[in-house]
């Protein structure tokens, strides 16, 4: 069973674009999850949600993000929602799943996972959310992963030793960023429990 692979913690990838480096200062822009199911003892992909979010009042955008990123905050295909809209929505979905599996706490799993949850605790204090399902502080990184299994670091460079497609143009989109980062978790903890078991 899933809760019993990581003590009862959800796995749940997160990914986020924002308007900056700093948690405290800088805007949320977007928010991605990919669901992670399991079958047939086996990590796959499951559902995924995105929500495009508003900046939240006097928080910073820097322009450089918005180049980096390639985002025109007015374009008129840009749906953005309240960011505790976008939240409340989020953690409604994971609760779910937490639900389905019998899971006692959600845990975030992300690329550089740290700076994901440092702006996800920043936007529950200034919404006044009190119950995320995440665990407050335990992370799983797919950096540590990446560099234990391939000895590389940088998403892109972590997918071509592990042979997962990854296209530079769809990167940094948070819906798209989050799916690779979960395929990416999936191979290295599916691979692991393979060999671990076939060596036994």
């Amino acid at each position: 069973m899933l809760k019993d692979r990581f003590r009862k913690f959800l796995p749940v990838v997160v990914d986020l674009e924002t308007g900056g480096f700093n948690s405290k200062k800088n805007a949320i822009l977007e928010i991605a999850i990919q669901l992670i199911d399991e079958e047939n003892s086996m990590l796959v992909l499951g559902e995924s949600h995105r929500f495009h979010i508003e900046p939240f009042q006097d928080l910073l955008v820097d322009d450089d993000a918005l180049e980096f990123l390639k985002l025109d905050l007015n374009h008129p295909l840009r749906v953005a929602v309240d960011e505790k809209f976008a939240l409340d929505s989020i953690f409604k979905i994971i609760n779910k799943q937490k639900n389905k599996y019998e899971c006692s706490r959600a845990i975030l799993v992300g690329h550089n996972a740290f700076f994901d949850h440092s702006f996800l605790l920043e936007a529950c204090l200034r919404n006044d959310i009190k119950k995320s399902p995440f665990h407050p502080f335990s992370l799983i990184d797919t950096v540590s992963l990446g560099v234990l299994a391939t000895k590389q670091t940088v998403l892109a460079r972590v997918c071509k030793e592990l042979n997962i497609s990854y296209d530079n143009e769809e990167a940094h989109s948070a819906a798209y960023d989050a799916m690779v980062t979960a395929e990416v978790f999936c191979k290295i903890i599916n691979d692991y429990d393979f060999n671990t078991i076939s060596t036994n």
